[in-house]
């Protein structure tokens, strides 16, 4: 059995563990975030407007999301040449996501309750004050978005996926911020519905439609993250590559994996473990890791070989 090993310099070079643009760009959406946060929650409780505060609430996610997205930056990188951590220091940001998406899961209930309970005892909303605090809101979502797609670059492009994100963690704050966009929205036509119409049920209705959007995306990002912290990797694409690589070639059919493990170490770095089963006498791991060779995402390999009679 032989194995490939990183050194602490590749792993710095593999992982990418501090991200500067990323870095700093979510740290200057967490501020400006967690200032309109504190503007639309206490507008909302000060115009009396439902669809408001769960714009405000939803916001608070978002900045606890935020901030927790810069820490896994900062984290990653202070650690990055730690030797305790064998395959470097990417799940920290990984598991600031879950984290923040079961606190989504909280503020979608408790929106969901101050929204019925608006609907049983409504209460008169100042609607055109209510509606130029959330416009700013949604003006500040919109610049957010613009300088989180700014930090990410045009490297963030997923090949396999067909989406923009090998940066799970930036892709955490990217969604917040566009989910913010669309509860301000909803805040929006609420109070544009009761100002005009007089639909004062309108705004708790939104508050519960933001509630539902809120856990929707919450679940989503549970399932993003709990995949990539449980390890559960065999049905993407880079499985089917190392299959390919090893059992086609001058040997195919004398040659088959037996055993397969694959699971994410980074970003676009992936490590896995290979009991082969083969009659070709020739056939070594350096020869299995040539074959490999051609996929650079696959950064780490266990290969065994045996035999058959």
């Amino acid at each position: 059995m032989q194995q490939s090993d990183l050194s602490n310099c590749d792993q710095m070079h593999v992982f990418e563990a501090g991200n500067r643009a990323a870095e700093r760009g979510t740290r200057m959406v967490m501020w400006i975030t967690a200032a309109m946060m504190v503007a639309e929650i206490f507008a909302g409780w000060w115009f009396n407007s439902m669809a408001l505060l769960a714009d405000g609430w939803h916001m608070s996610s978002h900045a606890v999301a935020i901030g927790l997205s810069a820490f896994a930056y900062a984290a990653a990188r202070r650690y990055a040449r730690d030797p305790r951590f064998a395959f470097g220091t990417w799940k920290i940001e990984v598991l600031g996501g879950f984290v923040s998406a079961l606190f989504l899961v909280v503020v979608a209930v408790l929106m969901v309750v101050g929204s019925v309970e608006r609907l049983l005892s409504p209460l008169p909303i100042h609607y055109r004050e209510a509606m130029i605090v959330a416009a700013i809101g949604l003006v500040v979502n919109i610049v957010c978005a613009f300088i989180l797609e700014r930090a990410r670059g045009p490297h963030e492009h997923d090949d396999h996926g067909g989406g923009h994100h090998h940066d799970l963690n930036l892709k955490a704050a990217y969604v917040h911020v566009v989910t913010d966009a669309a509860t301000s929205v909803l805040a929006i036509v609420a109070l544009a519905g009761g100002w005009l119409y007089g639909w004062a049920w309108l705004d708790p209705v939104m508050g519960i439609a933001g509630a539902l959007l809120v856990a929707v995306w919450a679940k989503n990002l549970i399932k993003e993250t709990g995949k990539v912290l449980l390890d559960r990797e065999m049905d993407h694409p880079v499985v089917d590559e190392i299959r390919a690589a090893v059992e086609t070639g001058p040997d195919a059919g004398n040659t088959r994996i037996v055993d397969l493990h694959v699971w994410r170490v980074g970003k676009r770095a992936y490590s896995c473990a290979l009991g082969i089963l083969t009659h070709d006498r020739s056939l070594t791991p350096d020869r299995v890791r040539e074959r490999l060779a051609s996929h650079d995402e696959i950064v780490h390999s266990t290969i065994e070989i045996q035999q058959g009679s």
